[in-house]
C-alpha cells in the first residue's frame, strides 16, 4: 500500500496531508474530515483499507492547528470558516477535482458548511455521527449525562460547579459518558487514543464549550436544518445504536435531505468505524460504487 504524506499552504501556515493509494480508474478518491474539533485525523485511520479492498484513494489531513499539521496561537483562527476554507485548499492542491467528502461528528459540520456552498465536483456526501444543530445536539447529551449513574453525575457536578474540570477524579466521570456514547470498545484502539490525547483543548473550547453538553464556544447556537433542502447529493448518513448524535439529533438531517439514506450500526457508539470496521467499510463502499454506477463511472 502506498501513502504520500506532504503539506497544503493553509493561511500563511501548513495542512497536513496524507494520501492513501494511488486510486485506480473508476474509484474516485475520499476526503475524509474529522471529529474534534482539535484533535487529528488518526481515529478515522481503519478508513484506509478501503484502498485495500476496492483500489479507492483515501484521502486524509490534520485540520489546522491539530495533530501534524502547524498550531498556531491565534484564536481569531477557530472560526468556522477557516475549517470551510481549508477543505476548499486541501482540495485544489490535491488536485481532487472529483471526489467523494466524508464528514464525521464536528467533521459533518465542516462538510455541510462546505456543501452549502456549492462547490463544484462532489460526487456524494458521507455524514457520520452528524450534527446538523449543535443546541439539538446538546439537549441530547445533556439528557444521556443525566442517565449515567447517579454518584457519575455527582462527580460532574460537583467539578463543573467548581471549575475544577482539570482533576483526575472529573476526569475519569467523563470517561464514563465516552466508554458508553463514544467509543464502546475496550481498551480503546491505539489510534483512537493518540487523537483523544492529543487534542487542541484551546481550539476546543473556543469553537465547542468547556464539556461536551457545555456549549459556550463559537458554535453554541449553529443550526443549518432549515437549509438542508438545498443539498442536490446523493447522501449517506451512519450512526451507532449507543451513539451520541440520537436519532433526535440525526432524524432532521435525514428527513430534511431528499433522497438520504441512514444505516445505523447496532454494535457501536459514536464511532462504528472502529468498532465494527469491516462491516462499516463494507457498507461505505457499496454506497460509494452505487454513486459511482448511477454517474456512470466503471471501475477498470
Amino acid at each position: 500500500m502506498s501513502v504520500t504524506e506532504g503539506t497544503v499552504p493553509f493561511r500563511g501556515h501548513r495542512t497536513w496531508y496524507r494520501v492513501v493509494g494511488p486510486g485506480r480508474a473508476g474509484r474516485l478518491p475520499l476526503l475524509v474530515v474529522n471529529g474534534g474539533p482539535g484533535c487529528s485525523h488518526d481515529y478515522l485511520d481503519d478508513l484506509g483499507a478501503l484502498h485495500g479492498e476496492t483500489g479507492r484513494q483515501v484521502v486524509f489531513y490534520d485540520q489546522i492547528g491539530c495533530g501534524r499539521s502547524d498550531r498556531p496561537d491565534d484564536p481569531a483562527l477557530w472560526v468556522m470558516s477557516t475549517f470551510v476554507e481549508e477543505v476548499a485548499a486541501v482540495r485544489a492542491a490535491l488536485g481532487l477535482d472529483r471526489v467523494h467528502l466524508y464528514g464525521h461528528s464536528w467533521g459533518s459540520q465542516i462538510a455541510l458548511e462546505y456543501v452549502l456552498t456549492r462547490p463544484a465536483g462532489l460526487a456524494s456526501l458521507v455524514l457520520a455521527g452528524p450534527i446538523p444543530s449543535a443546541p439539538v445536539y446538546q439537549a441530547e447529551v445533556r439528557r444521556l449525562k443525566e442517565s449515567l449513574p447517579a454518584g457519575v453525575r455527582e462527580v460532574l457536578d460537583r467539578h463543573e460547579a467548581a471549575g475544577t474540570l482539570d482533576d483526575e477524579e472529573y476526569r475519569e466521570a467523563v470517561m464514563a459518558f465516552y466508554r458508553r456514547w463514544l467509543c464502546r470498545l475496550d481498551p480503546w484502539p491505539p489510534h483512537l487514543v493518540r487523537s483523544f490525547t492529543d487534542i487542541r483543548e484551546d481550539v476546543y473550547a473556543a469553537l465547542w464549550g468547556t464539556t461536551e453538553w457545555n456549549l459556550t464556544g463559537r458554535l453554541k447556537d449553529w443550526d443549518v436544518t432549515d437549509r438542508l433542502g438545498e443539498i442536490d447529493l446523493p447522501v449517506l448518513v451512519t450512526t451507532g445504536r449507543h451513539d451520541a448524535t440520537t436519532p433526535a439529533v440525526v432524524r432532521p438531517l435525514v428527513e430534511g435531505i431528499r433522497g438520504a439514506s441512514w444505516t445505523v450500526f447496532e454494535e457501536s457508539a459514536h464511532l462504528p468505524s472502529a468498532e465494527e470496521p469491516e462491516r462499516y467499510r463494507q457498507v461505505l463502499g457499496a454506497f460509494l460504487v452505487a454513486v459511482e454506477e448511477q454517474e456512470g463511472i466503471r471501475a477498470a
